[in-house]
């Protein structure tokens, strides 16, 4: 031991590109992430973030670059970095016609989760899940499917979230309940959350990147934004850094 203190990765991303065709959808990005904070990922509409979010969820292959997650690469490891990542697409993919339970039991099955029963149970307690757990998951409200889609990204125990518009459509007592559960996520795991709402960005996480046509261009903390921004609200740098 030299003394000095190393922080682990948990999602290190080098000159990441994708390219549609002719466009460049992803443009020679390269960013990092680590365990206990949660990392706001913010762009205009077709800036690239969900196309960043699939190529490290190993949905699609990156045209150039590469990126890891918990030292897996997501070519040659695509099976490990999956079991290491907890995803919440934005449009939230749930069995409509199964309990909530049921749901849970498949998607433990899936990941061949141990102690199926105790971590169930965890996480239903976790993500608030407690009243409604016997009920089909057509009957819930939306926020409620959400927090179904969030204790299935969550049930094999990943060490980073991937969130994309978590809150989205839901009511303001919804998104409070989301957001708190995601801060208590964000303490001893890696969450990147990519969202709209900048209020989002500002109430829960420690570090913003702002991607704009494929590129990144702004990668700090949220004070140090306000410091190099003369403490512009976020809505006003975001628009300043891509208009």
């Amino acid at each position: 031991m030299n003394g000095h203190k190393y922080i682990t990765l948990s999602v290190q991303v080098e000159s990441l590109t994708k390219i549609y065709g002719e466009q460049k959808a992803v443009d020679n990005i390269s960013f990092s992430a680590e365990p206990g904070h949660i990392l706001g990922f913010l762009g205009p509409n077709g800036a690239g973030k969900s196309t960043t979010m699939k190529m490290l969820t190993c949905f699609i292959p990156q045209t150039s670059g590469k990126a890891s997650v918990c030292g897996f690469d997501i070519n040659g490891n695509s099976m490990d970095v999956r079991r290491n990542i907890g995803y919440l697409a934005e449009h939230n993919p749930l069995y409509l016609d199964m309990y909530i339970k049921e749901s849970l039991n498949f998607t433990a099955d899936i990941h061949r989760v141990s102690n199926k029963a105790k971590r169930i149970a965890e996480v239903i307690e976790l993500t608030g899940l407690g009243e409604e757990q016997h009920k089909i998951i057509g009957a819930l409200s939306k926020g409620y499917r959400q927090r179904v889609g969030l204790a299935q990204a969550i049930l094999h125990n990943p060490q980073v979230l991937i969130l994309d518009e978590p809150t989205s459509g839901l009511d303001p007592n919804q998104i409070i309940g989301i957001r708190n559960l995601i801060k208590d996520i964000g303490k001893i795991k890696s969450v990147i959350l990519s969202t709209h709402i900048m209020q989002e960005v500002e109430a829960i996480c420690d570090q913003v990147i702002i991607i704009n046509k494929g590129k990144i261009v702004a990668n700090d903390s949220i004070r140090q934004l306000y410091i190099d921004n003369n403490n512009k609200t976020l809505e006003d740098i975001f628009i300043s850094l891509t208009n």
